[in-house]
């Protein structure tokens, strides 16, 4: 216990003093110059990204900036990934636009629902970090790829369409209902109401984006259209002509604040059970973008070492009056193309946005919010992929449910995305107990290679007298009783039987439940006159048998490391009253 707590405490101090490893390669005048380029890159696309879902998030725009200060920087500096862009992101965004949602509903004023998502960042925040210090990142994986793929499918139409009344000058908000598809049907209903002067400069930024994408990617398409459409809102005085504007943004950095706010004890803990869904899909996301980069650059990565830098990067957005925050697909790519090369990049980012709070602010008054619709819709788009759940149907009919199930879900009980989460990790944990329940058991023989193998499958003879099984999967309490019903119904079809050879190389663990059975099974065995043993059982469950005292209780002498010993034992103890020959050769089963 003590040299796991000295080990733990070591490994906090190596936690937050990553950038170490990459602080003094600043030193090359060319690595700095790289990370500035690219630092200003990225700038340019998260300064008006931030704002665009920022006001995803249910917040003004300018809580979006405070968001891609700090925490952009800790992010990289806490981190592993040198090149993952952090900040706020739509998924992210969302999620904590539906957590604000009962609050919205109840006409909570809009400061303290700023108020309500710094906390939440907060929590989120401590609950990475937390997972990160106690190395606990294998927590994500209860999240699975199809129900990932499914949410993520289902989170970009329901963030696209979130987006439609702003882009058709529509008065319809998303937080003035209950549940989504009253929304929807609540904005088709209300087109014929649909501003003219809003649609035109929204459909005028979406296809400019659309243009720059297609045939100039190289250049900062957000930023440009985000000038374009400011500067024709001034000259044709869009906010007079009836549009919605971003208005006046606060001019300054914001400081730091504890977000304090009261409420119930149910209220925090349900703030509380959403942060920790948030953190665990924010961190998947963030994961994910830089095990990708990391498998180009070779770069090493620590999952741990990423949740702390999360973590500390939302705890930062928390305390300093912004929002959630995670790794950006998008701005990763970006920070990667234009050859960012130590989390240096991230931190010039950051610096930018900071000017930008100090003396840029009145620039983006007459910035259109149809604009900025149009960039959460182009943002999103590349997130709806149908090929990923194609694929997992492929690979497994049970992934291919789990992803179409998520993406059902989480559109029906949209803006509670956490429901559809849940029942997709519900049902993908119960679809894998239900696989592994009934894993293969099969008898094996020699083949024409020289291998054993499933006799049945192989077309191949096997022995009245002497029988070798193989089972592939682990031993626990669901699939014990199947394991040996099936054993035992096929010692029933061969009343000759004298030997049974249970083959446990593919099997990893065993429980208790798993010990008890092979206990009774040897029991039943030795009351039959059937010899049994056990081949190639692995080390760590020989050991267990050990302690459990089923390795004394069987017979150590009846344990081989192959399965050539078991029959080669039992034709010495037995003689001719076994046939061992399908073991030995290769017998086709027509050769009967």
């Amino acid at each position: 216990m003590g040299n796991w707590l000295m080990s733990l405490l070591s490994d906090w101090k190596d936690r937050f003093t990553p950038y170490k490893g990459w602080i003094g390669e600043l030193k090359n005048p060319e690595v700095l110059k790289a990370d500035a380029m690219a630092g200003l890159t990225v700038a340019l696309v998260l300064i008006p990204q931030s704002m665009a879902y920022a006001q995803l998030a249910g917040l003004p725009a300018y809580i979006g900036l405070y968001a891609s200060f700090l925490p952009v920087m800790i992010a990289a500096l806490f981190g592993s990934s040198r090149q993952l862009g952090t900040g706020p992101v739509a998924v992210v965004s969302l999620m904590s636009a539906a957590a604000m949602q009962p609050f919205a509903a109840q006409g909570v004023p809009v400061e303290t629902i700023i108020i309500y998502s710094a906390l939440l960042a907060l929590m989120i925040g401590v609950f990475q970090l937390s997972l990160g210090l106690l190395r606990m990142g294998v927590l994500v994986d209860f999240l699975s790829h199809p129900v990932v793929v499914g949410f993520t499918n289902a989170g970009a139409l329901i963030i696209a369409t979130s987006q439609v009344p702003k882009l058709f000058g529509l008065g319809v908000k998303a937080d003035q209902f209950e549940h989504s598809y009253e929304f929807w049907w609540a904005t088709l209903i209300s087109l014929p109401d649909t501003k003219l002067t809003t649609l035109s400069i929204g459909a005028f930024a979406l296809l400019t984006l659309i243009v720059l994408k297609k045939y100039a990617p190289r250049l900062p398409g957000v930023l440009i259209t985000v000038a374009v459409t400011t500067l024709l809102s001034w000259v044709v005085d869009y906010k007079g002509l009836g549009g919605s504007v971003i208005g006046t943004i606060p001019e300054g950095l914001p400081s730091f604040s504890l977000p304090v706010v009261e409420m119930s004890f149910q209220t925090f803990s349900s703030l509380a059970m959403t942060a920790a869904v948030i953190g665990l899909i924010g961190f998947v996301e963030a994961i994910s973008i830089a095990k990708a980069m990391a498998s180009q650059t070779r770069q090493r990565l620590s999952a741990n070492q990423e949740l702390v830098g999360q973590g500390l990067a939302n705890i930062a957005s928390g305390v300093f009056s912004g929002y959630a925050v995670s790794g950006s697909f998008s701005r990763s790519a970006v920070n990667f193309a234009a050859g960012a090369m130590t989390g240096f990049s991230s931190v010039v980012t950051g610096a930018l946005v900071a000017l930008t709070l100090l003396f840029l602010t009145p620039l983006l008054y007459h910035l259109p919010q149809a604009t900025l619709a149009a960039v959460i819709i182009m943002a999103v788009v590349n997130l709806i992929k149908i090929a990923p759940i194609k694929h997992a149907w492929k690979v497994e009919p049970h992934d291919g449910i789990v992803a179409v199930v998520t993406f059902v879900a989480t559109l029906a009980f949209a803006p509670h995305l956490d429901k559809g989460i849940l029942l997709g990790v519900v049902l993908s944990l119960g679809l894998f107990l239900y696989r592994t329940m009934s894993p293969n058991l099969v008898e094996v023989a020699r083949d024409v290679d020289g291998t054993m193998r499933d006799a049945k499958a192989h077309n191949l003879k096997t022995s009245d007298t002497v029988a070798v099984y193989r089972f592939d999967g682990d031993l626990y309490f669901a699939n014990t009783g199947y394991m040996e019903g099936k054993l035992l119904n096929n010692v029933a079809q061969k009343p000759s039987l004298k030997v049974l050879v249970l083959d446990m190389e593919s099997i990893d663990q065993v429980d208790s439940t798993g010990e008890e059975m092979l206990e009774k099974l040897s029991d039943r065995l030795k009351s039959a006159g059937i010899e049994f043993y056990i081949a190639r059982v692995k080390f760590r469950v020989y050991e267990a048998f050990q302690r459990s005292g089923l390795a004394r209780h069987i017979g150590e002498d009846r344990f081989f490391r192959e399965r050539k010993y078991a029959l080669n034992h039992a034709k010495e103890l037995l003689g001719d009253a076994i046939d061992i020959e399908p073991f030995r050769t290769y017998m086709p089963l027509e050769s009967k």
